[in-house]
């Protein structure tokens, strides 16, 4: 077996959980992320890609809010509630047990002109509400239990001053200097104020119920630990009625489908319909290193990939409310960027919190994403794919729409020729990657589609003459001698992009070409069956050190594996996939082939877009259904 770099480089002993160990929370305007001690280490406030108020898991003393036993235990179990996303810690000590339950609180929807956006979609009958909400219950015996919350607003900077309000020891608020933000806490146990921390001590009995609540925005918390509960039962319900929209098929890998499509919900911003990358900055993709980016921002390729992934399962509200997202930014931007914020922002501008510790000691930790700026070709391929998808469902294309769609067809007809960064956002000098040029074909061929379903045909037959010479051109030069498409025009390198290739139908899966480049990256492109993106060492990416598998890659691949009849081997590698989810069933950016551990930021949309693909590949072969006969759209069939 090949021994990796990265193997043995995490320390045996740390005061960072692993990454795979955080819950998720999201009330789709807000992300948090819960360690296994009950600490909530990640919460960025008003919105997913704010300043933070606790950042634990990138400082040990940059902010955290703990809600669990006064001896610091490891909880016995933890889930979601069956088709939700509130969690549920149960611990047990040596004198009793308790459960604890976390939900960002979802409510009925609410005119909010203080966080009114350019952007917001039609109302729905629901909204964030505003609140995390904490609730504890003790089962059995009794348990010393403990709050402590210590925000420390604009990423650690800003420790809290907290004040009591009317409500007495049962409601502070926390402030700093120069922040308007306030966050109050709300709860039935006695609050003291020590510093910076809000704390409460109180011994619970069989039976006994307490809650927390930490508001923002001026909403509402619960007063009460019924009206704690029914709100939690609420959210519930909500996530639960989001769920049943979807098409689920009866399988025993149904449950990996459901989670991923909670969090690929859970990573889109509401108000506007974008959906971000992950929630969370600076999660290291090398431990120690500095591959650390920050990606809360919405990559258009990304957005439109995911999309597919919601698709296939029934979910076309949210390709709805994304859809308007992009026409909003392309109406008013000449030229598309590769990402926006998540209301729709242009600049994004990086800069470095030197003050921070990092994750593990993974320096230097950013804000922002110099990538905004960069020139990636691929982009408009991933919405004209999209956009085609979406409308053959309806036999329609929108008259607001269409004009949007010419015009990326337009640039990529313009750039094709020119070199870009590539899917992988490379920071040395630009090539001429051939997965950039497969997707300008993809942009070019479905606007030739689509130009015939409005019947332009004159149109379509112009824009096909320019698809076929793209596809020609990739044919005579990102292609090796030995029959293997290359990285780039310039070198016979391998990269996993190319596992698209089969997957948006720029050759047919039996075409040999095809065929031996999925069979190369199975075989040379990987660490013990985990794909890597490429070889750092081939490739020019401007950084220093190695990385992780990249396990979209990963899931490409048993999709490719599929296409290509190669359906045994796609199976046992999907089987290895799965067993590497975390304990809740999430996944970061990347896998440590060697320990198992989890790298980079954490949920990533990519990955779980991608085991959606990957899984019903697999489940579809099962059932004997013709590959060939699907849509010749998307990473998949959709």
């Amino acid at each position: 077996m090949t021994v990796h770099p990265l193997a043995g480089a995490f320390p045996g002993s740390s005061p960072f959980p692993p990454i795979a160990d955080y819950a998720f929370l999201s009330d789709c305007e807000a992300n948090a992320l819960v360690a296994p001690s009950g600490n909530v280490e990640w919460l960025c406030l008003p919105r997913m890609d704010s300043p933070s108020v606790f950042a634990a898991v990138l400082d040990r003393d940059a902010g955290g809010f703990r809600l669990g036993p006064a001896d610091l235990r490891v909880p016995a179990a933890r889930r979601y509630l069956p088709g939700t996303m509130v969690l549920e810690t149960s611990w047990g000590t040596p004198t009793g047990w308790i459960v604890v339950r976390d939900v960002l609180l979802i409510g009925p929807w609410h005119h909010d002109d203080e966080l009114s956006h350019t952007h917001r979609r039609a109302p729905t009958d629901y909204d964030a509400a505003h609140v995390l909400l904490r609730t504890v219950r003790c089962v059995s015996g009794e348990v010393q239990t403990t709050l402590d919350c210590e925000p420390v607003f604009d990423y650690g900077r800003k420790p809290a001053r907290w004040a009591y309000t009317d409500r007495g020891y049962h409601q502070g608020v926390a402030t700093a200097e120069g922040e308007s933000l306030r966050l109050a806490l709300t709860t039935d146990m006695r609050l003291g104020f020590e510093g910076c921390r809000a704390t409460a001590r109180t011994l619970l009995k069989e039976g006994d119920t307490r809650f927390c609540a930490l508001s923002w925005t001026e909403h509402e918390p619960p007063y009460t630990f019924r009206e704690a509960y029914e709100r939690l039962v609420w959210t519930a319900h909500h996530w639960q009625h989001w769920l049943a929209r979807g098409n689920f098929p009866d399988h025993p890998w149904r449950s990996f489908l459901e989670r991923s499509a909670l969090t690929l919900k859970g990573l889109t911003f509401a108000p506007s319909g974008a959906l971000i990358a992950a929630a969370t900055t600076s999660l290291p993709e090398t431990p120690g290193g500095d591959r650390n980016w920050d990606y809360r921002y919405s990559w258009i390729r990304d957005s439109t990939f995911t999309l597919w992934a919601l698709y296939t399962l029934g979910f076309d509200w949210e390709a709805d409310d994304f859809f308007c997202f992009i026409a909003d930014v392309a109406e008013r931007d000449e030229e598309l960027q590769v990402m926006y914020g998540v209301d729709g922002e242009s600049e994004l501008t990086e800069h470095v919190l030197d003050y921070l510790h990092g994750y593990e000691g993974a320096r230097p930790v950013r804000v922002g994403n110099a990538a905004y700026r960069h020139r990636q070709n691929d982009v408009w391929g991933a919405v004209l794919d999209s956009f085609y998808i979406h409308t053959r469902s309806r036999d329609r294309l929108d008259e607001r729409i269409w004009p949007i769609l010419r015009r990326q067809v337009e640039s990529a007809i313009k750039y094709w020729r020119e070199p870009d960064r590539g899917i992988w956002e490379v920071r040395g000098e630009p090539r001429h990657f051939t997965s950039s040029k497969v997707m300008c074909w993809v942009a070019v061929d479905r606007g030739v589609r689509l130009a015939r379903l409005r019947q332009e045909f004159e149109l379509a037959d112009q824009w096909q003459r320019i698809a076929d010479e793209i596809h020609a051109d990739v044919c005579a030069h990102g292609v090796t001698e030995q029959g293997i498409f290359r990285q780039d025009y310039e070198t016979d390198a391998l990269d996993a992009s190319l596992l698209l290739l089969p997957l948006v139908r720029f050759l047919p899966p039996t075409d040999p070409r095809i065929r031996a480049t999925v069979l190369a990256i199975a075989d040379d492109l990987t660490v013990d069956d985990l794909v890597l993106r490429y070889q750092p060492k081939q490739t020019d990416d401007g950084l220093e050190g190695e990385e992780g598998t990249f396990t979209i890659c990963s899931f490409w691949l048993v999709s490719a594996l599929t296409e290509i009849g190669e359906h045994v081997r796609a199976r046992r590698l999907c089987e290895k996939l799965l067993s590497f989810a975390s304990p809740l069933g999430l996944y970061a950016e990347e896998i440590d082939p060697v320990t198992g551990r989890h790298l980079g930021n954490f949920p990533q949309a990519f990955t779980h877009l991608a085991l959606i693909n990957a899984v019903l590949h697999i489940i579809r072969v099962e059932r004997g259904w013709n590959l060939a006969a699907w849509p010749a759209s998307g990473p998949g069939p959709s």
